[in-house]
């Protein structure tokens, strides 16, 4: 199906801060292709004013009303963790496709009973994984792909973030039950996303983690060993505890270190190219990206824009988008469990792929 002869109708359902700060600007930069036609939230107040705001025609107390009512061509969603999959089913059974916010959902087997919604020609949902979508993580991803730096041999994977007792505040943080993990998933799920992206997937992981602060049932840390199936490792950390926040990459290869700092988002700024002792710097001059890019929701919808108008699956979508949420299943089978993941045990049956704390949450409720 060819999309091109009229603008996308987009639909917003979650009316909170990521919608005002990250998907209502990428829309607007995007004006000439998206028309946006409702937004729905089941606090109805906050979805008018964020009407009024933007100058949205409708708001709406529920996603259904507003399915029913304007008929989009893609949902947006916006709304906490544990709305993800309910919102994206009832999008995608409506005929539309969907964009949805990290995490993608709280388990495996949400994630995979989504994806029994999708028919091959669509509709499709797409998750948000901005910080694949900038020229540098393009252009590493092309060098590793190719070869032009060699193999990769060793990552790290940091997000090292700060989030006070206040953050916690909001009933659905810090609950394995609506939110589905601690930094893990709510926060480190963007490096680790791009990690993969650029160096595929792992085999076996080892973890720990802790709450050391946070009053949360979930970890406010956490630490793992990864073995990748390239034969590389990568550690990864993911803290809410880091006064001096930053979110760090660094890919070493038989040709180069690569490395990027940044905190919420970068540009071509933030990414390093250091070539090893043996490389002329004439070959490594060509190495950074020529083309101005940063990362960003606005650089994310583009792609998926021009897949919605071609007809075709989206960028970070099925598989594509299924492997970062597969690691964290595995990290925290590891660090609950105490012993060595392999990725090929995660499947149906496995307690994990129901739950990413493996049921021990029910467990306690029946006990108590």
């Amino acid at each position: 199906m060819n999309n091109t002869t009229r603008r996308c109708r987009v639909a917003l359902v979650g009316a909170g801060n990521i919608a005002r700060i990250a998907h209502l600007p990428a829309l607007a930069a995007h004006a000439e292709h998206v028309e946006v036609v409702g937004v729905a939230d089941a606090e109805f107040e906050r979805a008018l004013a964020l009407a009024r705001e933007w100058g949205i025609p409708d708001a709406f107390a529920s996603l259904t009303d507003m399915l029913d009512a304007r008929r989009p061509d893609l949902v947006i969603v916006c709304t906490p963790p544990i709305a993800h999959r309910a919102a994206i089913i009832e999008s995608l059974d409506a005929g539309a496709w969907v964009w949805c916010e990290k995490p993608p959902v709280l388990s495996l087997a949400e994630f995979d009973e989504i994806e029994s919604h999708v028919a091959p020609e669509g509709p499709y949902v797409s998750y948000v994984f901005q910080h694949r979508f900038g020229a540098g993580a393009a252009r590493l991803k092309r060098q590793i792909t190719g070869g032009e730096l060699g193999e990769p041999t060793v990552a790290v994977c940091n997000t090292l973030w700060y989030r006070d007792d206040e953050y916690f505040a909001v009933p659905w943080r810090g609950r394995w039950e609506t939110e589905g993990g601690g930094p893990t998933l709510g926060h480190g799920i963007h490096q680790i996303d791009l990690a993969l992206h650029l160096l595929g997937d792992w085999s076996e992981i080892r973890a720990t983690m802790r709450t050391i602060r946070r009053s949360i049932e979930t970890e406010d840390v956490s630490m793992a060993s990864v073995v990748m199936e390239s034969g590389a490792m990568m550690s990864v950390t993911n803290s809410l505890l880091s006064p001096r926040e930053e979110s760090y990459l660094r890919f070493d290869l038989t040709e180069a270190t690569v490395e990027l700092r940044h905190v919420y988002g970068y540009d071509n700024a933030d990414w390093t190219w250091t070539p090893a002792p043996h490389v002329a710097p004439a070959v490594a001059a060509g190495w950074p990206p020529v083309e101005a890019g940063a990362s960003s929701h606005t650089a994310q919808l583009g792609a998926l824009l021009q897949a919605y108008r071609a007809g075709e699956r989206p960028p970070v979508s099925g598989a594509d988008a299924r492997r970062s949420l597969e690691f964290i299943t595995g990290l925290y089978k590891s660090a609950i469990t105490g012993s060595i993941v392999h990725r090929s045990e995660l499947t149906p049956g496995d307690p994990f792929y129901a739950s990413l704390d493996g049921g021990r949450r029910r467990a306690t409720e029946a006990v108590a």
